[in-house]
């Protein structure tokens, strides 16, 4: 009976530089994104992961030279390599949950500490499922060809599992080159997987340099390294400038996620909202350069602004009259038990929307939850988690991603994170929005790099889909993003103000926007391929194998 790879556990030790090796590589892999943001890693960043997997244990022979002759990793050993890998990636880009789950979410430092843990733990399995698949993937031997080849679709397919499966595409690897005018372009035809099957291909190119026979390696990885050079040339290139025949009041509130309430202060945050609002908004109108602002954004608050309450309501409703604009502000949307499908009121994370009569005339309810923010999965097993939730509160989903209507525009609004979701960002604009605008509080993150990733990922969503991105956040960075993914006008981050923000309208869509992750998907189909070839490869060996004993 043929015994299948995945089965024969490892019984030989890895050998010490593959550790080294990944340690290497996962440091590489952290410093990619902000706030160190040295993005130019990106194009050798896995290369060690790639070599430590292909030489990971000793064969127990040496070579002429003395040194140890090296293999390709079993399968659960490549799983745990990469494990290791993706579980420092994670502690070393996302240490940002720890403050919030302690300072915001109430838990005490060690639950604070186990709930980083525990995220890294279950998040790392995609990068383990990686190396797992890769070692799956090699061919009989030191043959490295087959699963060189297989790793750059493999990538891929793991990091759509990760969007579909979990639902934290955070740092997706092409963000880190959004920067790069001539590479990002590709986004517009593939999504962000086309940048990061880019990216994998030349890891893969680097540590095959360090896999072939040593009078071969200076070649290829001159070779390498070369491409590389030319495609981080590409964040050299100065794009176009995109006309903007539009301006938006773009509001920092600037209101601290753990600021206490009371009637006094919630009805003077608002009056000042308000004024400020409207000031920027008749300077704006007295300007002959700016002219009349089109809008006026507020953004997702951790004020308790609930769209049914008077005291709400009001203010904004005298914004939009005194500034003769449409308004879309962040909320707490709610249907009351009365109206409600179920025995008790449903809340909603919200965006509503604003005539300049003053009229409540639409809202979008955010789809995709924050979970252990704004709703607790397995509330059973996460019972510990409860503190956070009860800060935040327990959202219902919306379930509609039309656009919103605001006169002569269409307005896709989301709201935080969903902004990190390429394919589902992307239906705003199939449904016809012809502007998108990301309402967001990232005062959780506080001063960490976390802001500045969620900004990346947002100027990405703009480059896929060819629109301008409005996005008004609590406490920075509010910006104007053009379609080019550049921040043409932004605030400083932690001060209320009001940013004037150039864009425009467009209803062209991208083969990305009309088509979706069909890349990710055809990588997935690949990748899927290559296993089966390989594993009836293995079985046919195997059979072979018998017959000639």
């Amino acid at each position: 009976m043929t015994r299948l790879p995945l089965l024969s556990f490892p019984v030989r030790k890895i050998h010490s530089s593959a550790w080294l090796l990944v340690g290497l590589s996962s440091l590489l892999q952290v410093l990619l994104f902000p706030l160190p943001g040295l993005y130019i890693f990106s194009w050798v960043a896995f290369a060690p992961l790639i070599v430590a997997l292909l030489r990971a244990r000793p064969a127990g022979a040496l070579e002429i030279n003395g040194s140890v002759n090296l293999e390709p990793a079993k399968p659960m050993q490549a799983f745990l390599l990469a494990y290791t890998s993706g579980i420092l990636w994670y502690a070393g880009t996302c240490y940002w949950i720890y403050n919030t789950m302690h300072q915001y979410g109430g838990l005490s430092v060690p639950f604070a500490l186990l709930a980083l843990f525990l995220f890294c733990l279950y998040l790392g399995l995609y990068h383990g499922f990686f190396g797992l698949l890769l070692s799956l993937a090699a061919g009989p031997g030191r043959d490295n060809r087959t699963v060189l080849v297989a790793a750059p679709f493999l990538w891929v397919a793991v990091e759509l599992a990760r969007t579909l499966v979990t639902g934290f595409p955070w740092n997706l690897l092409g963000t880190a080159q959004v920067d790069n005018m001539s590479l990002s372009r590709i986004t517009t035809w593939t999504g962000v997987y086309g940048v990061s099957f880019e990216i994998m291909l030349v890891n893969v190119a680097v540590a095959a340099a360090f896999l072939v026979p040593k009078k071969r390696r200076s070649t290829l990885l001159i070779a390498s390294l070369a491409a590389a050079a030319v495609l981080q040339a590409g964040r050299l290139v100065e794009a176009p400038t995109i006309p903007a025949d539009r301006t938006a009041l773009l509001v920092q509130e600037n209101i601290p996620v753990d600021v206490t309430w009371t009637r006094d202060n919630f009805q003077r945050t608002l009056r000042e909202l308000a004024d400020l609002s409207i000031t920027a908004a008749s300077n704006a109108a007295a300007d002959s350069k700016m002219g009349k602002t089109n809008l006026i954004v507020w953004p997702e608050s951790p004020a308790p602004f609930f769209t049914s309450d008077p005291l709400f309501r009001e203010p904004v409703s005298r914004t939009a009259l005194d500034a003769h604009s449409w308004v879309v502000t962040g909320a707490i949307g709610n249907i009351p038990a009365m109206h409600s499908s179920t025995s008790a009121s449903e809340v909603f994370n919200s965006a509503a929307l604003i005539d300049p009569a003053g009229d409540w005339t639409a809202r979008y309810d955010k789809i995709h939850l924050v979970p252990f923010g704004e709703y607790l999965p397995f509330p059973r097993l996460f019972a510990f988690a409860g503190g956070l939730t009860k800060e935040v509160g327990s959202f219902q989903m919306g379930t509609s991603r039309a656009p919103l209507v605001a006169g002569d525009s269409k307005l896709g609004v989301f709201i935080c994170y969903e902004s990190v979701f390429p394919g589902e960002v992307r239906e705003f604009a199939n449904h016809g929005a012809q502007v998108l605008v990301n309402l967001s509080n990232d005062g959780w993150y506080g001063d960490s790099g976390a802001y500045a990733q969620h900004l990346n990922q947002t100027r990405m969503r703009a480059i896929e889909n060819d629109r301008w991105i409005l996005s008004a956040t609590d406490t920075g960075v509010t910006a104007s993003i053009d379609p080019y993914g550049r921040t043409v006008a932004r605030l400083p981050r932690k001060e209320r103000g009001v940013l004037l923000a150039p864009y425009a309208l467009t209803s062209v869509t991208t083969f990305y926007t009309r088509h979706g992750d069909w890349f990710a998907w055809l990588c997935a189909i690949i990748s899927v391929a290559a296993l089966l070839t390989r594993f009836t490869l293995h079985v046919k060996a195997g059979k072979k194998a018998e017959t000639s004993s």
